[in-house]
């Protein structure tokens, strides 16, 4: 943490550099889906909705994650607990807040299919931003790469992607059909 400004530099810009390589891997997935988005321009305005709420309660749990390891409170005798309790979190947090938007969208663009939608997105997303936030820290501490810096990049990944995939794919199947 105190360490010297380039080796910290360089540490960062290496994750720094594989995040736009993921974030690529996001723009293709969304540029799978052009035809959709043209059809329907509100989906491109509660798209960041979906990957933003994913990307929070994923970084919720890496954050707990971290912390856990860090202080030593997670051990392999107690990972089926702490990931199951993570899963019923997301899944609790997922059904609130698919409600809460999904009725908002509705509302806003008077369409209760995009509600439903954007309500089924919110919470596929957030019940896999739990998954990741447990998995993630444990994975990178294996392969031996510090969680704390490249834990947010992985997660990211795979709420963005898991986020847009699910809110585009779900619009495909029940708005353009």
């Amino acid at each position: 943490m105190f360490g010297p400004v380039l080796a910290g530099s360089r540490s960062r810009a290496l994750w720094l550099g594989i995040n736009l390589l993921t974030a690529l891997l996001a723009a293709a997935v969304i540029s799978r889906f052009e035809a959709t988005l043209e059809q329907l321009v509100a989906l491109a305005v509660l798209m960041p909705i979906v990957a933003s709420m994913g990307g929070v309660a994923g970084t919720q749990t890496l954050t707990l994650m971290v912390r856990g390891l860090a202080l030593g409170q997670v051990a392999h005798g107690n990972l089926r607990a702490l990931l199951s309790k993570e899963l019923r979190v997301g899944l609790l947090n997922g059904v609130v807040w698919a409600i809460v938007v999904g009725i908002v969208a509705a509302l806003w663009f008077q369409d209760y299919k995009l509600g439903l939608v954007i309500g089924g997105a919110m919470a596929i997303n957030l019940v896999a931003a739990a998954l990741a936030g447990v998995l993630v820290p444990l994975t990178l501490k294996r392969m031996d790469v510090d969680p704390a810096l490249a834990g947010g990049v992985v997660l990211t990944t795979v709420t963005d992607v898991v986020g847009f995939l699910s809110f585009l794919g779900l619009a495909t199947l029940v708005l353009l059909k």
